[in-house]
């Protein structure tokens, strides 16, 4: 038996094995994602932001509505200080940030770091110590759980608490966002 033979009968095996695969190579299309009720609190656009208490890099508690004290609104970016998360944080503090502060607050949210000491070492260290931005240190993952974040999700929150965006960073769509903010 050839080599190309013995792989491609490999590869038809191991996908034979994936089970129901004809519905991942035809779509329905139907969003099985669970409804959610606007007004109520959660993470979905147009759901109220549930609350929070960290401390930011610096060691002062931060709370949902002191967040959102004397501001239009917030934006929550995750970041796990990696070479993607900075390309955004960059990018936010060049082309968003400037049109938008002081009445919009920025935070990078660090859930990866197990202390607010560590999380400051990590600001510093990627070059964020003066940056535009209060990091808080989520160290029980607190708001990532309860905004159902990961890596690069991007939260926008209007000062009566409720979510507007909370997805991937996608700057056009942030901007649009914000914009409506002013």
């Amino acid at each position: 038996m050839s080599f190309a033979r013995s792989i491609s009968y490999i590869f038809l095996l191991s996908i034979a094995s994936c089970g129901n695969i004809i519905d991942d190579l035809s779509p329905s299309g139907e969003d099985k994602r669970a409804s959610i009720e606007i007004g109520t609190e959660g993470f979905g656009v147009g759901q109220l932001a549930p609350d929070f208490t960290v401390s930011d890099s610096l060691g002062n508690e931060v709370t949902l509505s002191s967040a959102l004290t004397g501001s239009k609104g917030i934006v929550f970016y995750f970041t796990m200080w990696c070479p993607y998360c900075d390309s955004h944080q960059e990018n936010m503090q060049s082309y968003v940030i400037p049109d938008f502060s002081p009445d919009i607050k920025f935070y990078l949210v660090d859930y990866v770091n197990d202390s607010v000491e560590n999380c400051r070492a990590s600001q510093v260290s990627n070059g964020y110590g003066n940056a535009p931005f209060t990091v808080l240190a989520d160290t029980q993952q607190k708001i990532l759980t309860s905004f159902k974040a990961t890596m690069g999700t991007t939260i926008v929150i209007d000062s009566g608490g409720t979510v507007l965006m909370n997805e991937e960073y996608k700057k056009t769509k942030l901007l649009e966002i914000l914009g409506g903010l002013q």
